[in-house]
């Protein structure tokens, strides 16, 4: 069996430093969490497979993503990084890879203009993109036919809806059929949130998470809603994700990267140590 990844995310905004880390609850109420190149040493040391680096505000201000903060956190990780948010060209791309990053996470723009999947895929390689989708449940069933229905927790029947803008805009798009779109583009990867989970400390969103990972031949990274190593398992077990990502529990220090592994080899998840 592959070994599970650990994956700490920086969602990083503009501010008088250069940039900053935060953390909010469904993308809002957003708390500050500290220095994007500091956490990231911090992660490095500790284990993590990999680092995630979100310019959250990007997209939604209309600018490009902060590339002296991806120099300065590249040069002091020796784990993949991948960096998303204000992505919107493959030039775009071509100075983030050149900044340091291994991978780009495209959102927003792979939405507007599906053929950034695969026109990035051919020229930089699959293993390169991975596609953000951020969705939320929406459990108007009867008024979309069209859409794929999920049994939530309650029983409750819903699809899940793409948004975009950092989730300040609902699309109308069937997160599993888009999912399906993008692998067929040519997507390496799923980086998966649950608006209706993000920084809620409820566990991952497990119907949408398990769907995509049953349905895709890609990884799937689970992203929001981890309060503790056992959402976390629960993510791998239930969900059947190839990687889960996590923030609040790692910038605030409830836990480590290395007490997240060790919890997950005492229940026979394989992990790198």
């Amino acid at each position: 069996m592959l070994t599970k990844r650990i994956i700490p995310c920086l969602d990083v905004t503009l501010d008088e430093a250069g940039g900053t880390v935060v953390k909010g609850i469904e993308f809002v109420d957003l708390r500050k969490a500290g220095d994007p190149v500091e956490l990231a040493k911090r992660y490095n040391e500790q284990g993590a497979d990999e680092l995630v680096f979100l310019d959250i505000t990007a997209s939604h201000e209309g600018r490009g993503t902060m590339i002296d903060v991806i120099e300065r956190t590249a040069d002091e990780v020796f784990i993949p990084l991948t960096v998303g948010g204000g992505i919107n060209s493959i030039e775009d791309i071509r100075q983030i890879l050149r900044a340091g990053a291994d991978k780009v996470s495209i959102n927003t723009a792979a939405v507007k203009d599906p053929d950034l999947i695969r026109q990035s895929s051919q020229i930089f390689g699959s293993q390169c993109i991975v596609t953000a989708i951020d969705c939320k449940r929406n459990t108007d069933v009867e008024g979309n036919p069209d859409k794929v229905i999920l049994e939530l927790e309650d029983g409750t029947p819903a699809w899940y809806e793409v948004v975009i803008y950092g989730g300040r805009k609902s699309t109308g798009i069937d997160a599993v059929q888009w999912a399906k779109k993008v692998e067929e583009l040519g997507s390496g990867e799923i980086l998966l949130t649950s608006m209706d989970r993000d920084g809620t400390y409820d566990g991952f969103d497990i119907p949408i998470t398990r769907k995509l990972s049953e349905e895709l031949d890609i990884p799937v990274i689970a992203s929001g809603g981890v309060g503790n190593p056992q959402h976390i398992y629960e993510g791998f077990i239930k969900g059947k994700a190839d990687a889960a990502l996590a923030a609040s529990i790692f910038h605030f220090g409830e836990y480590t990267v290395q007490d997240v592994k060790e919890y997950l080899r005492e229940r026979n998840i394989p992990v790198r140590l």
